[in-house]
């Protein structure tokens, strides 16, 4: 394996967006598998609504003041549309509120407040995550060209939501976290520059950051985020040590 860590910087592009909250009206309810559903929200004030990175999230509010940060699955402006994606596991807020939605039933949404936008013309690309990265994931895949080399790893415990990934990438499906780890550990970075991206529950990614570390990527090539954490609700971070 080339030397990583005198691989030369790509420029990170941070983009800020004008914070807007917009009140949206359920179009479609889709399952995808057993444990993920796809809500799509409509509203004239998607008209300017920008997503510019795969793992941008957006602040969704639900009775209670209950807020939860999600990924925009997709969006099209033209037909004011955005589409998200839920993880029907355990009880909570928002998998309460996707297990019910129902066309005609109203959603709050607020951002993205900004996008950390990833080069796709890296050398390799290596993306990490649980269920919950799956949307930025399907979305990272489907915006890099098909010539891209991808490297997937991904802890899915029920094999009915391992939904199909584009034939290009190489993918390894695994179910603990402690069998992501160890996927991590032996995987042998490709030559060339590339960046890992990874998301996740917050111990689980705690502990792979520094794995990725000792195979020589530089931080310029490596964001890791907690997506969530155990015991804990509305928590979103980015790991950085």
């Amino acid at each position: 394996m080339s030397d990583l860590a005198t691989a030369p910087a790509r420029r990170i592009q941070r983009i800020r967006h004008e914070l807007q909250r917009r009140d949206l009206e359920v179009t479609r309810v889709e399952q995808l598998s057993p444990n993920f559903v796809a809500v799509t929200l409509h509203g004239e004030s998607l008209a300017s609504f920008r997503s510019d990175s795969f793992d941008d999230h957006v602040k969704l509010f639900f009775g209670d003041d209950a807020k939860r940060d999600y990924t925009p699955r997709s969006f099209d402006t033209d037909r004011r549309e955005l589409t998200l994606e839920f993880a029907l596991h355990g009880s909570g807020a928002a998998s309460d509120w996707a297990r019910q939605a129902a066309v005609g039933q109203r959603l709050a949404v607020a951002g993205p407040r900004g996008s950390m936008v990833i080069p796709t013309d890296y050398d390799w690309h290596l993306l990490i995550g649980d269920d919950s990265a799956l949307p930025a994931v399907h979305r990272r895949l489907e915006e890099l060209q098909p010539e891209a080399h991808v490297i997937v790893l991904l802890q899915v415990g029920d094999a009915a939501d391992r939904r199909p990934l584009p034939a290009h990438a190489q993918v390894q499906w695994v179910a603990t976290p402690e069998e992501l780890q160890a996927a991590v550990a032996a995987l042998a970075l490709p030559d060339g520059e590339g960046f890992a991206w990874a998301a996740g529950e917050a111990s689980a990614m705690a502990a792979l950051r520094p794995l990725l570390v000792a195979k020589g990527l530089p931080k310029e090539a490596l964001k890791v985020a907690a997506y969530w954490k155990a015991g804990a609700a509305a928590f979103h971070e980015t790991i950085d040590t």
